[in-house]
């Protein structure tokens, strides 16, 4: 049987923070440092990004007031989840010299678990694949995601580089959540319905002081998630993409958006999919002691594909190719899903504002083939 939706009033707020803080989570959500909304840890309401909200564009990002106090009011900024799950740079193991061999000692797990406060549902989407990736093969990963409490809220507005509509991730979270927030500002009323995704979040959420959600509540979160899908900045006609691509792998697109393309990886690192990493071992001057690091690492850089004699993909065109096609095409024979979830970090990232939607829209469009309709 489901529970009924609950309502958290935005007063009682902290206590959501106070009870995942007392089961021993290290809570890590959204707050506003360097001119954007970044994810860090924080222990308070007021932490928060209250009041704040961003416009993005192509290229473009910038934080502005808003009219109201909404503590979630702005959309993705240039953070992902996955610099927690996967973080940027992690030592994997160290090495002892020993009189009778070595000791290997693996990197320890012994901090606290997280709860993530504030993942939308095309994070959550993009964990799911990252899931994929690394649940069976990363030991780091697995033990960070098992025990991570994710704490979603629905999105009451959309970016203008945001197509989640067009990728079905969202703008409200239907699965993979402990519990799942909509902030509700309307008639002077600020409060949060609430509800549960799993046993876990049950728990929390009968911690709280909350009331069972009426009519007005619901009705009220309904229509927080219909203006997002209204405000869609983006939109992908994602009808037959992969085998698009695959079809027209010598498009003169390609040579055409190469020309802009600086091969800067910014697309890759704001990406909250992307997984290309690289291994680095080191060792200090008496070589009794060594070190494995891994880093993250993109298919955009020159030295990723290299092989002995050569790098595979010497142009920008070719590595711009190989993100895209392996993005929207060749992630589905890997994965059997796609590798992008209309989040948009892509494009409002991208110092010269390649938009990944026009360049499929445009190979589609010189075929003669379906509209790009939102």
């Amino acid at each position: 049987m489901t529970e009924p939706v609950r309502v958290l009033y935005r007063h009682d707020f902290q206590h959501l923070l106070d009870a995942l803080a007392h089961r021993g989570y290290r809570i890590i959500g959204p707050t506003v440092r360097d001119g954007a909304v970044v994810y860090d840890e924080i222990g308070a309401a007021s932490d928060l990004p209250e009041g704040w909200t961003d416009r993005q564009d192509g290229g473009t990002y910038r934080l502005e007031r808003r009219d109201d106090a909404a503590l979630f009011g702005y959309t993705v900024g240039p953070h992902s989840w996955k610099k927690f799950l996967f973080p940027p740079r992690i030592r994997l193991w160290q090495a002892d010299r020993e009189p009778q061999g070595y000791t290997l000692r693996p990197e320890s797990l012994a901090a606290a678990p997280y709860a993530f406060l504030g993942v939308r549902s095309c994070e959550l989407h993009a964990m799911a694949i990252q899931d994929k990736v690394f649940m069976d093969t990363d030991p780091l990963y697995r033990a960070h995601r098992e025990r991570a409490f994710l704490v979603a809220v629905n999105c009451g507005q959309a970016g203008g580089t945001c197509f989640c509509v067009s990728m079905k991730t969202g703008p409200r979270a239907e699965s993979g959540f402990d519990l799942a927030l909509t902030e509700i500002l309307e008639d002077e009323r600020h409060a949060f319905t609430i509800e549960a995704g799993t046993a876990r979040g049950r728990e929390v959420l009968r911690m709280l002081p909350t009331a069972e959600a009426g009519a007005v509540d619901l009705e009220a979160a309904e229509r927080c998630t219909a203006r997002a899908v209204q405000q869609m900045g983006r939109s992908m006609d994602t009808e037959g993409v992969p085998e698009l691509l695959a079809r027209n792998l010598d498009h003169p697109r390609w040579d055409e958006v190469a020309s802009r393309c600086l091969a800067c990886a910014n697309c890759t690192l704001a990406c909250p999919t992307c997984f290309c990493s690289t291994v680095e071992d080191t060792t200090d001057l008496t070589g009794d002691h060594a070190e494995r690091w891994r880093s993250w690492d993109s298919c955009f850089t020159m030295d990723f594909s290299y092989l002995h004699g050569g790098s595979v993909r010497s142009s920008t065109k070719a590595r711009y190719r190989q993100w895209l096609t392996h993005k929207l095409s060749t992630w589905h024979d890997q994965f059997g899903t796609s590798g992008c979830v209309g989040c948009g970090r892509c494009i409002t990232w991208c110092p010269v504002a390649i938009d990944l939607t026009a360049e499929v829209a445009a190979i589609r469009d010189s075929e003669g083939g379906h509209g790009h309709d939102r």
